[in-house]
């Protein structure tokens, strides 16, 4: 049965939505307590560091509340992270024995435990927000079924791609939109999502999700960032969608993507210092296709290389990961060295994205994240001079501002907002399937990087919900028009037959 076969079937024969929910349904709850304990332990017990079992308890924690079987688990994972980069150093230095910057130049203890304090309240602050919001959907079309064809799928796929290129260009002409424009380039996310979860559902269709992978691959690696990260992520969020616990085909597939989520990841950061440096230099045309040769040969010589090579890189991902050492090096100050900010960085955020820039022009430049890294850290680290940005992340920054245990505020309290604001769009937006690619979209990029400031992570959660929000409202009060004016034909044709 060929996708667009798929989508003529009638609803009486595509599987119901409780089939689907009982399918998909994890471990009972009863159980996950059990099991949470007894891996936290066992953590501990290998890590020799009560530090590794409390990261496990956190990790649980974050799927207990935020779990939910009717939706794709977008919030736990970007949660988990976040909760990733605040512990892998410790699981890497319990499991390889190899020492990081941050283990033997920072106390990095205290703002592990600091850090996963932050995750843990912003975790119960989204899961608050998802209880206060429990609103009844109104009327959702065509809950479980698929609302766009394949056709429309592939035509936006391309086009947003496309789309994507000339907003980049267009982003930095036009400096009062900036944001907007930036933002309104994720939309290919949300169709590439859609994409997959496509593929995934009622029947894998293997060749056609390894295909999109490698084109998403090769347009990430012959760009100048990392451009392959999120379509992963989006792959992995899918197949979690539908994972079954008990289906060896599903561990399989997950195991293969977190797989080539490390492989390229750990790849990237083998070749990306010669490979950007050749782009500066004007070595490499814009030419995808030379790039994609260029990156070919580098990746054969990284593999090619010693051993040591790959260990060392291999340490130097986890460490550019591992988002803990300038904190570290900031909280042992603070205090002592330098006052809390009593709120000062939480408000000029806060003030800052209530100031747009189109109505206020003359608004002066957002500072570099480094500025303040180097004030707080007492390390002069890169800045806007290199052409790049350190950031402390908004748990240092919360730090910073209040202390402990007023730090935690903050978090909790956003938590609450995005946990509403995630109901919210499935009060708003009546088509199901338009409703999951943009909350999975938008919330995905809002909350899975720790090491962002609160001013972008505030605007960048506020910038996406009122650019790709307002498209996709656009879109579905368009469809509902749509098949109003239908059903309308209809009624009007037997009519007339009677």
């Amino acid at each position: 049965m060929t996708l667009s076969q798929e989508n003529a079937l009638p609803m009486s024969r595509r599987p119901s939505a409780r089939r689907r929910a009982a399918s998909t349904a994890a471990l009972p709850r009863h159980v996950a307590p059990i099991l949470a304990i007894c891996t936290a332990v066992l953590a501990a017990g290998v890590a020799a560091d009560w530090i590794a079992g409390a990261g496990l308890v956190v990790l649980w924690l974050i799927w207990f509340l935020l779990s939910d079987e009717r939706e794709p688990p977008v919030l736990p994972l970007a949660m988990s992270f976040q909760w990733f980069q605040v512990t892998c150093g410790v699981y890497y230095l319990a499991l390889a024995g190899r020492e990081l910057e941050a283990h033997y130049a920072s106390d990095y203890r205290p703002m592990v435990l600091i850090g996963l304090g932050c995750v843990g309240a912003l975790s119960v602050g989204l899961a608050i927000g998802l209880k206060l919001a429990r609103f009844r959907i109104r009327n959702p079309v065509e809950l479980g079924s698929f609302t766009v064809t394949w056709r429309t799928l592939m035509v936006g796929y391309v086009a947003s791609s496309l789309a994507n290129a000339i907003l980049l260009q267009m982003a930095w002409s036009i400096s009062g939109f900036a944001q907007a424009l930036l933002a309104l380039g994720f939309v290919r996310l949300g169709v590439l999502f859609l994409i997959f979860r496509r593929l995934v559902r009622n029947r894998f269709r293997w060749q056609w999700f390894v295909g999109f992978l490698l084109i998403e691959l090769i347009l990430g690696f012959t760009g100048y960032f990392a451009g392959f990260r999120e379509p992963l992520m989006l792959a992995a969020l899918a197949l979690l969608e539908v994972f079954r616990p008990r289906s060896i085909n599903h561990w399989l597939r997950i195991v293969a993507v977190a797989g080539l989520i490390g492989a390229t990841g750990l790849t990237w950061i083998g070749i990306r210092t010669v490979y950007r440096s050749e782009i500066d230099a004007g070595e490499l045309a814009d030419s995808r296709i030379e790039r994609l040769g260029r990156v070919g040969e580098l990746s054969s010589e990284w593999l090619g290389g010693d051993v040591s090579t790959v260990v060392d890189d291999l340490d130097r991902l986890v460490e550019r990961l591992w988002a803990i050492y300038y904190p570290a090096l900031a909280i042992a100050r603070v205090p002592d060295v330098l006052p809390h900010a009593s709120g000062a960085i939480l408000r000029a955020a806060v003030r800052h994205i209530v100031t747009p820039r189109i109505l206020f022009p003359n608004k002066g430049a957002l500072p570099s994240d480094s500025e303040m890294v180097r004030k707080y850290s007492g390390i002069f680290v890169a800045s806007t001079e290199e052409g790049t940005s350190i950031a402390f992340g908004y748990a240092a920054e919360s730090y910073i501002d209040f202390g402990l245990p007023w730090m935690f505020a903050p978090a909790l309290l956003f938590g609450v907002v995005m946990g509403v604001a995630y109901r919210t769009v499935f009060r708003v937006v009546y088509h199901h399937e338009l409703a999951v690619g943009l909350a999975c979209v938008v919330f995905w990029l809002s909350l899975y990087l720790f090491e962002r400031s609160w001013i972008k992570t505030l605007g960048t959660s506020l910038t996406l919900f009122l650019s790709i929000g307002a498209l996709v409202i656009v879109l579905d009060r368009a469809l509902l028009r749509k098949k109003a004016r239908e059903r309308a034909g209809i009624a009007a044709r037997e009519r007339r037959s009677a």
